[in-house]
């Protein structure tokens, strides 16, 4: 593999780490800083590799920058390089997140954590409703090219992922799987050409909306492939190679009948376990890293009725998780972190880190060298044309579940003020959270009403 040789462990732990420390901004910065160190600076791969890289991370459940990393990780100095890219760039945010968790999900923190949070938790509804309406306009208008028929699925898929996640959270990793094998069953049907010859670049980022939902978007402007940029040249690709692609590139449609069965092995597995805290964290782990396609927002449903529902956290600390996950570096999915503390402490939130990230690990360090087939593969583009909008509907779902735990009036208050800021005046997240967390704390030092 070219450039292996050339580059120190040293070097892939500094450069890694150095974007683990700086990558504030969610996936479209990770993806602009990657690039500039991969292609741009140090030339270790060229720029249609880079891009390959980005639609096939796309197709993938879990994290997409974070498998990106491991990716260009493994590409410049193999497996063990891949292991330690890795780490470099998830510890840093892995980091800040327990310990900010330590601070706001105590159990009488002091009085201005308190208003912090409750102001930065009052605003995460609105980050979601503008991550899945900035999601849902490019890809309604793409569906609108293909047909009365694809235009009245994707509305079908958008209803049944928001609904999922608005009732019945935990499970809505069957809703995103069965809306993905209902279009790959379509486009199989007429031929393979739903989506994927039409619309071949549009699919991945479709595929895996949530990662990029709800982080500042602003640090990454010059990307053209993150996940919600999908007209880009990272974005798809022609679907060359045509049934030689699709039988090489990891088969959507098994994979779905597979995944699908998993949450039973899971919870048969818990039950023999016990059903300690520990399987219950790493269930939920699990749940986000390896089942579910769209990262982000989407995982807020697929946490919120374990952690709560369980007494982990309330719904106000569950906010306030949810917040912490804009803020640090690294991926949003990080947010399960907090989620694992919550329930057993700085073990809790280092096991659901491993279970959630490990994953990603193993898709890359397992198919990386069919990342280019993967990429063009017709089966899996249709799998994600089904699958994105159920997504997409599954972040503004999960604004619902968001708005409803709100107690206090002002905390409404600060929710249209963060949805004037980010949809209309169009700031980032990371400023809209800080401006939140800033007017709770003054509500808090002014004696105001916080909740319990």
């Amino acid at each position: 593999m070219p450039g292996q040789d050339q580059v120190s462990l040293a070097t892939v732990l500094r450069e890694w780490g150095r974007i683990g420390c700086i990558g504030f901004g969610g996936p479209p910065a990770h993806i602009a800083l990657l690039r500039q160190l991969c292609v741009d600076r140090r030339q270790w791969l060229d720029a249609q590799e880079f891009e390959d890289a980005i639609g096939a991370c796309n197709l993938l459940p879990g994290p997409a920058s974070t498998e990106l990393a491991i990716f260009c990780a493994w590409r410049v100095r193999g497996r063990l390089g891949a292991l330690a890219g890795g780490l470099a760039f998830i510890v840093p945010g892995l980091i800040c997140i327990l310990t900010l968790s330590a601070l706001f999900l105590a159990g009488s923190p002091p009085l201005w954590v308190q208003g912090a949070g409750a102001g930065a938790g009052a605003a995460v509804a609105a980050v979601a409703v503008q991550a899945g309406w900035s999601l849902a306009v490019p890809s309604w208008t793409r569906a609108r090219t293909n047909g009365a028929g694809r235009r009245v699925r994707w509305v079908a898929y958008l209803l049944a992922g928001g609904a999922a996640a608005a009732t019945i959270g935990p499970w809505l990793v069957l809703v995103l799987l069965g809306c993905g094998a209902t279009e790959l069953a379509v486009g199989q049907a007429r031929g393979g050409a739903t989506g994927a010859g039409k619309t071949a670049a549009a699919a991945p980022t479709a595929a895996a909306v949530g990662d990029t939902a709800g982080r500042d978007t602003t640090a990454g402007r010059d990307t053209t492939a993150g996940r919600d940029t999908a007209d880009g040249p990272g974005a798809g690709g022609p679907a060359a190679g045509g049934a030689a692609s699709d039988g090489g590139a990891v088969g959507k449609a098994g994979k779905a009948r597979g995944i699908a069965a998993l949450p039973a092995l899971v919870h048969a597995a818990a039950a023999v376990a016990g059903g300690g805290v520990l399987v219950s964290v790493a269930w939920v782990a699990f749940k986000v890293g390896a089942l579910s396609f769209g990262g982000g927002f989407v995982i807020i449903p697929l946490m919120r009725a374990d952690a709560v529902g369980r007494h982990w956290m309330t719904s106000g600390q569950f906010l306030n998780a949810v917040a912490l996950g804009q803020i640090t570096p690294g991926p949003v999915v990080q947010t399960v972190s907090a989620v694992g503390y919550a329930a057993a402490g700085v073990g809790g939130g280092l096991l659901a880190a491993l279970v959630a990230f490990s994953p990603s690990f193993a898709f890359v360090l397992g198919g990386a060298r069919y990342f280019s087939a993967l990429r063009t593969s017709r089966r899996a583009q249709s799998f994600l044309d089904g699958a994105g909008p159920a997504a997409i509907g599954a972040i503004l779902g999960s604004a619902i579940l968001l708005a409803g735990a709100l107690s206090q009036p002002w905390q409404y208050a600060v929710l249209a003020g963060a949805a004037v800021l980010l949809l209309g005046l169009r700031r980032g997240v990371v400023f809209t959270l800080l401006a939140a967390a800033a007017t709770g704390l003054g509500v808090a030092l002014a004696g105001g009403p916080l909740p319990h």
